[in-house]
């Protein structure tokens, strides 16, 4: 079936639902109805044009590894270059590195759509995203003017490097070094899996945010520094230069997302720079996992509206039995299973629960926010996989 964005049910919800407009939080007071509308209405032209019927397709096809690069299925590179074209990823972040600096509340309207249209390749806009809070958190500002302009315009992409093959969420097992040069960065080395966006075609150049421990650091995750490592160098005028220690050595598979690369990605003495202080940097990296969590909700609740939509339309086709209150369908052999009592009422359950769910992440949105005001480090030491 094809996707339809839910425009009436996100405008209800903000306008009528949330108020958005007389919270006072900042930003809010510009998100009126005409102008909700026309940016929904230009996401979801996207999300139900572009997006979506690559959806199945892509998931078919998945990613391909050849050597160390990585090939996404047909289709999804130019409808990546759309997104980032059309200002998507930039939506919500600040002006002086090429955003647009609207709240964080209309990432997840829009990316409810985008996900549910594709959730595979938002992934990779997700995670891009992710690495600009964290740099805009973190960065030096040097760091951030090589980084943040072309991760804003989508001509490079992020990702998150946690996870090793022996931790998971256990975060103070990570083993993968980083050695001091003399000029000021690092030499990474280790292995790091479950990536995802680690290697792809979709961009020109890839730029990974890596948890390591320097020589002198404390064990456990109060050990722990974030670096920046690009796929590829960037030479003096900030352009993509020559090729990093770095490479995919392998895919994972997993179910319903084949076609966003999921890497094992080997560290072989690849420069990188630190990020924020020494020893800090699960506290850095806290930024961006934050920003999956509620990604992962949105996620759920983007795939579960897709479900409820395929589920009306599938109930509204599918001839079973007669209706109780006599036939509805006389012309027919039998009646859609629509019109039988307990089937209504499991897809009011599920309607129930997705915008419950909805309501939910929107109302959680200004709270998570990337604006430094409003975000906090929660103290759990435990972190989703990459």
């Amino acid at each position: 079936m094809s996707y339809v964005a839910p425009l009436r049910d996100l405008d209800f919800l903000l306008h009528d639902v949330l108020r958005v407009q007389a919270t006072g939080i900042p930003g809010y007071d510009a998100l009126d109805r005409e102008t909700t509308g026309a940016i929904h209405a230009q996401a979801a032209r996207l999300a139900e044009t572009v997006l979506a019927p690559l959806n199945a397709t892509g998931d078919a096809e998945g990613c391909r590894l050849e050597g160390d690069r990585v090939t996404t299925p047909a289709g999804f590179a130019d409808a990546f270059r759309r997104l980032a074209e059309g200002g998507w990823i930039a939506l919500d972040c600040e002006p002086a590195h090429g955003g647009q600096g609207m709240p964080y509340l209309m990432n997840c309207t829009t990316g409810e759509m985008f996900v549910a249209a594709n959730m595979a390749l938002n992934m990779y806009q997700g995670l891009t995203h992710a690495a600009i809070s964290a740099l805009q958190r973190h960065a030096s500002p040097e760091l951030q003017a090589v980084y943040l302009p072309p991760l804003v315009a989508g001509r490079w992409a992020g990702t998150m490097n946690l996870t090793e093959p022996q931790c998971g969420t256990d975060l103070g097992l990570i083993r993968t070094r980083a050695e001091p040069a003399p000029d000021g960065s690092h030499r990474i080395t280790g292995q790091k899996i479950w990536i995802s966006g680690g290697e792809h075609d979709l961009t020109e150049n890839i730029v990974h945010l890596v948890l390591a421990r320097l020589p002198e650091a404390p064990p456990g995750t109060r050990g722990l520094s974030l670096f920046v490592v690009p796929k590829l160098l960037p030479d003096a005028e900030g352009s993509p230069g020559a090729r990093n220690a770095v490479a995919c050595t392998g895919l994972e598979r997993k179910m319903g997302i084949h076609a966003a690369s999921t890497c094992v990605m080997e560290y072989s003495g690849a420069t990188g720079w630190l990020v924020g202080a020494p020893h800090r940097g699960l506290a850095a990296m806290f930024t961006m996992m934050n920003e999956a969590r509620i990604g992962v909700g949105l996620q759920g609740q983007a795939v579960a509206s897709r479900a409820h939509q395929a589920a009306v339309a599938f109930a509204r086709t599918r001839l079973q039995g007669r209706s109780v209150r006599g036939a509805q369908n006389p012309d027919g052999p039998a009646d859609p299973i629509l019109v039988h009592p307990d089937v209504r009422r499991a897809l009011m359950d599920q309607r129930a629960f997705v915008e419950g769910a909805r309501a939910l992440v929107l109302w959680a949105a200004p709270r998570w926010s990337t604006a430094p005001t409003v975000q906090r480090t929660p103290r759990r030491r435990r972190s989703p996989r990459s």
